[in-house]
C-alpha cells in the first residue's frame, strides 16, 4: 500500500513533488465521486475537484498532521462546496452518468435491474436533506468514520451521528420500497 497518508504529505510539504503524485492517484477517485455527489453538473464538479487540489497544493506548507490526511482533505472539500453552495445555492447530484449496474450484456434482465436499483438508489440520494447527503458520502466515498466527518463539517460527533444514522435509515427504506 505505501507510505501512510500523513507522511506522504510532509514530505510534499517538504519538497517531493512525488509524494504529490501518490496521494493524488491514492484519492482522486474517492474524491471526485464526492464532489460529484453533492453537485449536479459533471463539468461543474470536476472544476470544483481540481481547486480542491489547488488549495491543497497551496495549503502544503502549512500542513501539520493533527488528524488523518483524509479528515483534512475532505475539510477542504467541504468547504470549497460549501463556498460553491453560498456562491450559487444548492445543487444536488444526478447520477445518470453513473456506471452501468452489471453487465447487461452477460445477462439483460440483470443489467436492467441493476441500473434500477442504481436510479432508485441515486433518486434517494438526491432526496436527502444537504447534511445528512454529505454525511453519508464522507463516510462511504471517504471512508471517514463519525469523528472525522464532524472535524472535516465542522459540526459535532452527536450531530455528524445522527445525520448518517437518518441517511442510512432513509437510503434503505428507499431501496426496500423502491
Amino acid at each position: 500500500m505505501g507510505a501512510p497518508d500523513e507522511e506522504l504529505m510532509l514530505a510534499y510539504r517538504d519538497g517531493d513533488a512525488g509524494a504529490f503524485n501518490a496521494l493524488y492517484h491514492r484519492h482522486r477517485g474517492a474524491l471526485f465521486r464526492y464532489v460529484l455527489g453533492g453537485i449536479k453538473e459533471r463539468a461543474l464538479a470536476e472544476e470544483l475537484y481540481q481547486e480542491i487540489w489547488i488549495r491543497v497544493i497551496e495549503a502544503r506548507s502549512r500542513y501539520e498532521p493533527r488528524a488523518r490526511f483524509t479528515t483534512w482533505l475532505y475539510t477542504i472539500a467541504h468547504n470549497r462546496m460549501v463556498d460553491h453552495w453560498r456562491e450559487r445555492g444548492l445543487s444536488l447530484v444526478s447520477l445518470e452518468d453513473a456506471p452501468e449496474a452489471g453487465d447487461a450484456s452477460a445477462d439483460p434482465a440483470r443489467g436492467a435491474e441493476g441500473r434500477e436499483a442504481l436510479r432508485s438508489l441515486a433518486a434517494a440520494l438526491e432526496a436527502l436533506p444537504a447534511l445528512q447527503r454529505e454525511a453519508f458520502l464522507l463516510h462511504e466515498e471517504a471512508g471517514l468514520s463519525v469523528a472525522e466527518i464532524a472535524a472535516a463539517t465542522g459540526s459535532n460527533e452527536e450531530a455528524a451521528k445522527s445525520r448518517l444514522r437518518y441517511a442510512i435509515a432513509k437510503l434503505k427504506a428507499a431501496v426496500d420500497h423502491g
